[in-house]
This record gives structure tokens, sequence and C-alpha cells, in this order.
């Protein structure tokens, strides 16, 4: 197997370059349909050489002649770009622990469809689904089924905002409206620090709903500034930096933060500068309207306990908070590439992974787009997630160089119990009482 070493194909800014190049060129030709990647294996060199009868613009003998060094080359960038080195062992015992752990839940909860997967020395070792994605048409849950990621989308816009920091383009510490003038001045200054510490003052969604988008509403948001709107103009709970306040809405200025430093799109520049180096190839914003492969349905408890489908949600308000889709598979990839600082410098990991503190000292139990869990001795940094028709969990133990994803398509779900009982039977720790 090849690995996506430093200073290797996949990781020169040429390499990566290339690989876009040869993807959007090549793959076309081979693969007519878009086809789910997973970590348990690569496709053949034989199925990948029946894909087409022939390639664009050769005879039959040009095509016979050609395609077997094409298609080697294929899959040996396959393997570079889509794959970490050597993928470590889960054991045996350790899945049949995990799957019934898995098979208790969904008997207590009547979750639907649920993907998992986790990492181990900090490579991804096992991936699976279960359940159903789609009740109605008995689609079964796999590692590449994508889910709502809901509030687990605030870390990959973490990580986005400090590779900007990183590169000098965004100081944490300026305010907001010296990269988004659409935002209104408030009594106080609010940096990017604070919005990503939850201490702007910014409200999250009110308990009635007055002033937001109503449930079950599909009007589509076509940029950040217009999604400000819905929350620009209320007053702040509390002075900047004062109290901790968990807020969606202050991941949409983050957003437009973003797209003023870069001078790009939001989801274009968390797609080329996250998404494309960590191999997730399949992680895209959650369009409402578009067919999207591979996207689970969404489901709800009634007050009797009865599954039946999710109200409507457009999440194009807020993207940068809790509007992107990614499967099991994708996001261990993400863990991997924290982990083995393929995304940023271990220095800024470290700093993303500080707790936040309040300006009268108060430490809190959140970083810089992330939870921050302790137990039997060990740090978890992670998040949660939940919205119409999804609970979520992300997390990664750096210390012991491993990680944990649930994702499940039914709301109210509590899968961060699920994902930490996983946990422990992956690092042989007592299950934790958070």
């Amino acid at each position: 197997m090849h690995s996506a070493a430093p200073g290797g194909v996949a990781n020169t800014t040429a390499g990566r370059r290339f690989a876009r190049q040869f993807r959007g060129t090549f793959w076309s030709t081979l693969l007519p349909v878009r086809q789910p990647v997973t970590l348990r294996g690569a496709p053949t060199f034989r199925s990948l050489a029946k894909r087409r009868a022939a390639l664009p613009g050769c005879t039959p003998a040009q095509d016979a002649a050609v395609r077997p060094h094409i298609c080697h080359l294929a899959v040996l960038l396959f393997l570079a770009v889509a794959t970490p080195a050597q993928q470590p062992d889960l054991s045996a015992q350790k899945r049949a622990l995990i799957s019934q752990a898995v098979s208790d839940f969904q008997a207590a909860t009547n979750v639907p469809g649920l993907s998992i997967a986790v990492v181990l020395d900090g490579q991804p070792a096992w991936s699976v689904g279960f359940g159903m994605a789609d009740l109605e048409n008995s689609v079964p849950a796999t590692p590449a089924t994508l889910f709502r990621l809901a509030s687990v989308s605030k870390p990959l816009t973490a990580t986005a905002i400090l590779q900007l920091w990183e590169r000098g383009k965004l100081d944490l510490d300026a305010p907001v409206q010296k990269y988004c003038p659409a935002f209104p001045q408030k009594n106080a200054p609010i940096t990017s620090r604070m919005l990503l510490n939850h201490l702007s003052g910014i409200r999250h969604y009110n308990p009635d709903n007055r002033g937001d988008i109503p449930d079950d509403s599909a009007r589509h948001f076509t940029s950040m500034k217009e999604a400000l709107a819905i929350f620009e103009d209320d007053p702040l709970l509390s002075p900047p930096g004062a109290e901790f306040h968990y807020s969606t809405y202050g991941y949409t200025v983050l957003g437009c933060v973003l797209e003023g430093a870069s001078g790009e799109k939001y989801i274009d520049f968390v797609r080329e500068n996250v998404f494309l180096p960590a191999n997730m190839a399949h992680s895209q914003a959650d369009d409402f309207f578009a067919i999207i492969p591979h996207r689970t349905r969404w489901y709800h408890k009634d007050a009797q306990g009865v599954v039946q489908n999710a109200g409507v949600l457009d999440s194009s308000y807020k993207i940068p908070g809790g509007g992107w889709l990614s499967s099991a598979d994708d996001l261990a990839l993400y863990e991997y590439a924290i982990l083995t600082d393929r995304l940023i410098k271990r220095t800024t990991r470290d700093l993303m992974w500080t707790p936040g503190k309040t300006t009268a000292g108060k430490q809190l139990d959140y970083g810089l787009g992330w939870d921050i869990a302790q137990w039997s001795g060990i740090t978890i940094y992670g998040h949660t997630g939940g919205q119409q028709g999804t609970s979520t969990y992300m997390g990664v133990v750096p210390a012991r160089n491993a990680g944990v994803v649930v994702l499940a398509n039914l709301d109210g779900a509590d899968v961060t119990k699920l994902a930490h009982q996983i946990l422990s039977i992956l690092l042989d720790l007592p299950e934790p009482s958070l």
C-alpha cells in the first residue's frame, strides 16, 4: 500500500495540484457514476478497467494498449491519496463489543441507521454501518452514507480559520469588521477568537423560534451576508468576552470573516483547504434541493415514540456552524489528518485545543471550536451535533492517538454516550459516567 507520507506525491503542492487535475480529467473517463470510498478496501484493478468500454478519443486497439498503464497509475494514485499508510488492525473481540454496544443503543433508541468509525494508532482502523439509511426503500447505512453533521461542522470551520491565521491572513484578535464589514459594530469589539470560543455574546436560537428561521422552512440563503440579517441587529446577551453563550450564529459571522480574509467563498475554501488535503472525497454542504448520492433520509420520533420522517430543513443560513454533510469514513480521515498535523501545525492544534477564558479569567470546557472533556485520566477533544433528523459526535484522544465518529439519522439520540462507550472499548478504559 502506498503512503501519503510527508513529501510524497499526495502532500507536496505539485502533487496535490496533479491529484486534483488527474481526478477531474481521468476519473470521469473510468467512473461514470460516483462511487463511495470506504476505508475497508480500494476498488480493484479489474473493477476499474471494466467501468468503460473504451477511453474517449481512443480506438479499441489504442484503448487496449493504454488502459492497463493508466489504470495501474490510477490505482496507485487512489491508494496514495485516499488511504493512510498501513491501517492498524482492530481485534475481532473489540469489533464484537462495539457492535454489541451499537445494537443495544439501537434497541433502546429506535435509531433507524448509524455509521461509526474508529481511529487507532493515529489511523482509521474500522468503519461500519448499522440499520437503514432509508427505511422506505430499505437502503442500508454504510460507512460512506452522508449524514447531516449539525454542530460537528464547527471544528471544520475552526480548522479553516486557524489555517488562515497560520498563513498570516487573519488576526484572531482583530475586530471582525476588519474582514466582515457587513456585521454591524456593537458596544465593544468582537473578535474571531471570541466567536470560536462562544464568548462573543451573540445569541443562539431563541427558545420560541421568534426571529429565527421557522421549523420546516425550505428558504434558501445564497450568501453569508444574507444569513447575517437573521440576528445582526439583536442585542448581545453579555459584553464580548464576559460569558460563554453557545452560538451557531456566531459561526455564521466566522464564515463571513473567513470569506473576507481569504477572498474566497466559505464553501470553496473549506473544500480546497480542509476536505481535499484530508481526502474527504464526499463531504459537502447540505443542499436541501440538490440530488446528493448516498445521503441518508432524516427521522424523528413523535410524542408516542413512533419514528417518522423529520421536518424540512434548509441549513444554508448556518453552514459554518451546522450545515455540512459527511460520512463516518470521511470524518475518520479528518481525525487522521488532525492527529498527524496534515491540516494545521502541531502548535496551532495545541492552540485550538486550549480552553478559552472569559475576561474575568474563568476557564471554559471549550477551545477554539472544540469541546473538551476528561475521564479516566484522558482528555477528549470533540463535538456533538443535533438538528432535524440527525445526532452526531466526533472525538479524538491525542494522548492515545485514537478517535471515534458516530453518526445517526434520528434527532434527539444521545450518540455522545455511545461514542464514549466505543472509546472505552477501544482504549481499554472503564466506561465513563458523563
